[in-house]
């Protein structure tokens, strides 16, 4: 059996919390993200923390924090795995009990010997135990584990949404331990159990879980449990084709931010990265979450292009409110571990915004063109900006100061005063701006001067001017 067209979709993301949020991670997090909320379904979150020796709270948090940054919400409370121990061993005892598992009592050495054996003679190394149909009146006082018994005949097929049907001979799977002999279960039952236990219609994960999937779907045939939908995504790789590595440069989601990418870009990207409607490659989650579906994903892995990314981050800025840029604005500084806006800044920011946008990528694109406004006096030209302030610049802009004194502060009375007195020097606009915009930002590459000083207003222009000129 499988979930119906009427069932509610319900889907997971199920990391382990060894490390940050891989940007894998998240594209898997993502599309199972896309596909629950563009049907008015659920996404829920399991942290698979059954490896107590590399599960850390922190990694945990890392986690929560990189989903949370990535807009990706989740319903209800997030569920521990290894919480669910109990239960998971209760699944197995009660396929022991209908007699679909049993105990095997081979020890570690007797299996090493087997596929010894095994080897020598060119056959399979596939373990088989000699317990499985053993008499249970044979059975000694000693230690065991409780295995599946797996089909030994036919072909199971996985029918993946993304692989297409996948054949696998019975003849190649293993009676598979389901409990271990300290009476602990196995992660491959924790995953079925959880799944099954929180109504989870459709399994999106990595193809590296492509094999998994095989063994188990016994353990669904074995409860007559409902078979969930599957579909496996191929995994992310670098540009230079090869498997995702840190050569490649950052692999985790928290460095993206630190980097200065908006979330809404990332959200875009990672969508794209696997997945297409047609050939839109700009759009917002709420166009994402209509039109996302399993038939759009390819086989064949995805390239990471941060050139790409840097275009739909472009974009993006350019369409976000302003309040949304200021905010994650804010998010990216606190990630780079450097001092919040205050609230003028933050107001200045605002104020400034229609100027910033254009040709700005990311956020430290934009914060650098929004120096002028974030700065305070006295502003210190950096080497570059200092060049243009000579002893003839500095003249002329004692020029300008009075000039600006009482004109209207309209664009184009500043573009009317300050090409005017450009003209009078013999010079072009461009050899005055020069000097305007180090003494207005301390920058080479800034906004127009005429914006700077309509957004800085007459007062502060005019004591930036004079900072520069007396200096």
């Amino acid at each position: 059996m499988s979930p119906t067209d009427a069932s509610p979709v319900v889907t997971r993301f199920a990391p382990s919390p060894t490390g940050y949020l891989h940007i894998g991670g998240a594209r898997t997090a993502l599309f199972n993200w896309l596909y629950a909320r563009g049907r008015g379904g659920k996404f829920l979150l399991r942290i698979e923390d059954t490896d107590k020796a590399r599960s850390t709270a922190e990694a945990t948090e890392a986690i929560f924090a990189g989903l949370r940054w990535l807009g990706l919400d989740w319903d209800g409370d997030a569920v521990s795995q290894a919480e669910g121990a109990a239960r998971h061993a209760e699944v197995a005892r009660a396929l022991l009990e209908a007699g679909k598992a049993y105990k095997c009592f081979a020890t570690q050495d007797e299996i090493a010997a087997f596929r010894e054996a095994a080897r020598a003679e060119g056959r399979s190394t596939l373990f088989r135990s000699p317990w499985r149909d053993a008499d249970p009146a044979s059975h000694p006082d000693a230690p065991y584990v409780i295995r599946i018994k797996a089909p030994q005949e036919g072909t199971t097929v996985i029918a993946d949404q993304v692989q297409g049907d996948v054949r696998i001979r019975n003849d190649q799977l293993d009676d598979m331990i389901l409990l271990r002999s300290d009476g602990s279960p196995v992660y491959m039952l924790a995953v079925v159990v959880d799944d099954h236990d929180m109504g989870v219609t459709h399994v999106i994960r990595g193809d590296d879980h492509l094999n998994n999937a095989a063994r188990q779907m016994m353990i669904y045939d074995a409860m007559g449990w409902d078979m969930p939908v599957f579909a496996h995504i191929p995994l992310i790789h670098g540009p230079d084709g090869k498997k995702l590595s840190k050569r490649h440069g950052a692999l985790g989601v928290e460095e993206y931010q630190a980097m200065g990418y908006p979330a809404q870009a990332m959200r875009n990207y990672l969508a794209r990265l696997g997945w297409s409607h047609g050939d839109d490659e700009f759009f917002d989650d709420g166009q994402a979450q209509a039109w996302f579906d399993l038939d759009g994903i390819g086989k064949s892995p995805a390239r990471l292009d941060l050139k790409k990314l840097d275009n739909l981050s472009g974009q993006h800025l350019g369409v976000m409110a302003d309040e949304a840029i200021v905010a994650g604005a804010q998010g990216y500084l606190a990630a780079t571990g450097a001092p919040p806006l205050t609230e003028a800044q933050e107001t200045g920011l605002s104020r400034a915004m229609y100027c910033l946008k254009d040709r700005a990528k990311k956020f430290p694109d934009l914060l650098e063109k929004a120096h002028f406004i974030l700065a305070s006096r006295p502003i210190d030209p950096d080497p570059k900006a200092a060049k243009s302030l000579d002893t003839v610049s500095r003249g002329i802009l004692a020029e300008l100061t009075p000039q600006l004194q009482n004109a209207s502060w309209t664009r184009d009375t500043l573009e009317g005063v300050v090409g005017g007195l450009a003209e009078a020097h013999g010079l072009g606009l461009g050899k005055l701006a020069a000097p305007l915009r180090a003494a207005l930002a301390g920058r080479s590459a800034t906004p127009s001067v005429f914006d700077m000083m309509l957004v800085l207003g007459r007062d502060e222009t005019l004591a930036r001017l004079s900072d520069a000129t007396s200096a």
